[in-house]
C-alpha cells in the first residue's frame, strides 16, 4: 500500500510541476502575475511531508521533490514540440526557489525529527564535569 501512495505522490508531483509550468507565463492586465510559484511553494512541502509520513528514509521522502525538479528542468527548458516554457526572466527563478527551498526544508526536518522537536534545540556535549574520567590532568 506504501508503493502506492508513494507513487500516487510522485504522479501529483507530475501533474503540479507541468500545471505550474503551463501558468507560469499568466498576465494579469498586462503585468506577470505567476500565481503558480504560491501553488509551488505550498504543495511541494506537502507532498515531501507526506512521503515522508510513509516511511522508507530518505530516498522515499525525497522522490516527489527530485521527481518534481526533474519535471519542471525537462518541460521547461525542452517542452513539447521543442517549446521552451519557462520564460527568461524573473519568473523561472521564483518558480525554482518556491518549490525547491521550502520542500527542502521539509525533507531535512522529516529526516531528523530529534533535532526538530527537542525544545532545546541542539546542545554542546557537556565538558564542564571535573571527575577522573574527565582527562583534567595536567598533561604536558
Amino acid at each position: 500500500m506504501r508503493l502506492v501512495t508513494l507513487s500516487v505522490l510522485v504522479i501529483d508531483a507530475v501533474v503540479l510541476a507541468l500545471v505550474e509550468l503551463l501558468f507560469l507565463p499568466l498576465r494579469l492586465g498586462g503585468w506577470p502575475f505567476p500565481v503558480v510559484v504560491l501553488l509551488a511553494a505550498v504543495t511541494t512541502p506537502w507532498l515531501v511531508r507526506r512521503a515522508a509520513e510513509l516511511g522508507g528514509g530518505a530516498a522515499a521522502a525525497g522522490a516527489p521533490l527530485a521527481t518534481w525538479v526533474a519535471t519542471v528542468l525537462v518541460f521547461g527548458t525542452a517542452g513539447p514540440g521543442g517549446d521552451v516554457l519557462l520564460p527568461a526572466d524573473w519568473r523561472s527563478l521564483a518558480l525554482l526557489a518556491a518549490g525547491m527551498f521550502p520542500a527542502a526544508v521539509a525533507l531535512g526536518r522529516s529526516l531528523h525529527p530529534v533535532l526538530v522537536n527537542d525544545p532545546g534545540g541542539v546542545r554542546p556535549p557537556n565538558h564542564s564535569q571535573v571527575g577522573p574520567s574527565s582527562g583534567s590532568g595536567d598533561a604536558r
